[in-house]
């Protein structure tokens, strides 16, 4: 019988065959899960079962594995158990991170697809793994944050709610009629067909500026076409503005002059 470092090449023969069904059983499995419960499950949670599924496969036929190499269970146990923990000490953010995600996938504040910012970082979740989070901005770049920095940091997600509010301040001139330009905004608004009614949307006077009246303006809308209702409806805003002869003015100042100003010829 040929060893291998005194272990039968039998036995790594059957340990190969046994771990490449294990892997073929694995996809396999996931596949059919990911089949069957894709219209019943959130994407995060689908990819959070398959993942735990695939690995939870390859683990039992790793374990399967084992005693033909001579490896008891057990001493492996104890083994493990000694080496998580210098491991434990000798890298504590790691620890950190670890848990962090446990807590993250526990509590779920964000989810894969979310539009978030995480201190000075923002974009789309790509995928959240138990040690970082993958979060790809809106440049198109990816950036891998650490679970702890996630979890310890304030959060803001913007898809959370089903409708997000957006602001502009409009300034007309003196000369302009304020009554006419806070019709034309709102009718501007009524045509929009993702301007929500409910909250409803709201224009009104805020202030008396140095150069103009300024008009707040504060529309709801869907949070999956937030920036584009929001774009669209500013450029149709001014468009009507300009059409009705509502003027936005320039900045400009008035200047006076303590003595008459004495012209040479």
């Amino acid at each position: 019988m040929i060893n291998i470092y005194g272990i039968k090449l039998t036995n790594i023969l059957i340990a190969i065959a046994i771990m490449l069904i294990a892997v073929l059983l694995a996809k396999f499995v996931t596949a059919n899960v990911r089949r069957a419960l894709s219209e019943k499950l959130k994407r995060d949670q689908l990819e959070i079962l398959i993942k735990a599924i695939y690995y939870g496969i390859i683990l039992i036929g790793f374990l399967t594995i084992t005693p033909l190499f001579g490896i008891s269970l057990s001493g492996l146990l104890v083994a493990g158990g000694i080496t998580g923990i210098v491991l434990g000490f000798a890298s504590q953010s790691v620890v950190t991170n670890l848990i962090s995600g446990l807590f993250l996938l526990w509590e779920r504040p964000i989810k894969i697809g979310d539009q978030i910012k995480i201190d000075d970082i923002s974009g789309f979740v790509e995928d959240i793994h138990i040690m970082s989070t993958i979060v790809r901005t809106y440049d198109g770049l990816y950036v891998r944050i650490p679970n702890e920095r996630v979890f310890s940091s304030n959060i803001v997600n913007y898809v959370t709610n089903v409708a997000r509010r957006f602001e502009y301040v409009i300034g007309i001139s003196y000369d302009s009629d304020v009554d006419k330009a806070i019709n034309i905004i709102k009718g501007v608004i009524e045509r929009e067909p993702f301007a929500l009614k409910n909250p409803e949307p709201a224009v009104f006077v805020d202030n008396l500026g140095d150069n103009s009246i300024n008009i707040v303006v504060r529309v709801w809308s869907p949070s999956s076409v937030w920036f584009e209702v929001r774009m669209r409806l500013l450029k149709e805003i001014l468009r009507e503005l300009e059409k009705n002869g509502i003027e936005i003015p320039f900045p400009q100042r008035v200047v006076w002059f303590a003595n008459k100003l004495r012209i040479e010829q």
